[in-house]
């Protein structure tokens, strides 16, 4: 599988390779030197990318289908069809909030962080409704699931906010409650803990992108 050790589209993979335990290879795709021979891998040279055999699959959600679907240990998807339908669906509510956690941290405009909590919440509360609806720890139930890792590489680096701004975003009692019970329970889940950064450690990545400035990513890691 070609990666990006801090993208979390690929961290979205890699997430699922270890939890199917598939035996792999990674390679690490430096996105700003892309290599001339992996854009006939990847024509657009985004990661992942995964070559298995004579199949070569990219975008993160295929690659994980096509890994769930091939490799049936620890399957990620329920197995009735309307449920995993359902999951299918949750997946797609994660881009929305996606969308708004870049803007905050990348975007140009000048908001409190008042005002980008208030702004976060709104997607994040389907997230929070459907977790809630559920009734287990995860998204999955007693484990992890698909929905789980497909949100997590996102929950791991939202304390990244906090050191933007220099104060955490003043979320109350009564705000997602639940994401905030799961995104503590994700953290002690072995397959997640395995590949965990932490907040800090995507700031410093963060920056590079802020500063417009060559990536040093041997010296984020030491």
């Amino acid at each position: 599988m070609f990666s990006m050790e801090f993208c979390p589209y690929a961290q979205r993979a890699r997430l699922v390779l270890n939890a199917k335990k598939i035996p792999h290879d990674i390679v690490n795709i430096n996105l700003m030197n892309k290599p001339e021979w992996y854009l006939k891998i990847h024509p657009e040279g985004k990661v992942p990318a995964l070559i298995d055999g004579s199949d070569t699959i990219v975008e993160s959600l295929d690659i994980c289908d096509y890994l769930d679907a091939k490799s049936p240990q620890n399957p990620l998807y329920p197995a009735e069809p309307a449920s995993k339908e359902k999951d299918k669906e949750t997946i797609q509510k994660i881009g929305p909030a996606t969308t708004v956690f870049y803007k905050c941290m990348f975007g140009e405009e000048e908001k409190t962080p008042e005002e980008w909590l208030k702004e976060l919440l709104v997607p994040l509360q389907p997230l929070e409704d459907d977790l809630s609806a559920r009734g287990g720890k995860f998204f999955g139930g007693d484990k992890p699931g698909m929905v789980d890792y497909m949100l997590w590489p996102w929950a791991e680096r939202a304390g990244a906010i906090t050191f933007k701004f220099g104060q955490k975003l003043p979320i109350e009692d009564n705000h997602i409650p639940e994401l905030r019970k799961w995104r503590k329970a994700m953290q002690q889940d072995p397959v997640a803990a395995a590949i965990y950064h932490g907040p800090e450690v995507f700031w410093k990545v963060a920056q590079f992108k802020l500063k417009n400035v060559e990536p040093d990513y041997d010296s984020v890691l030491a």
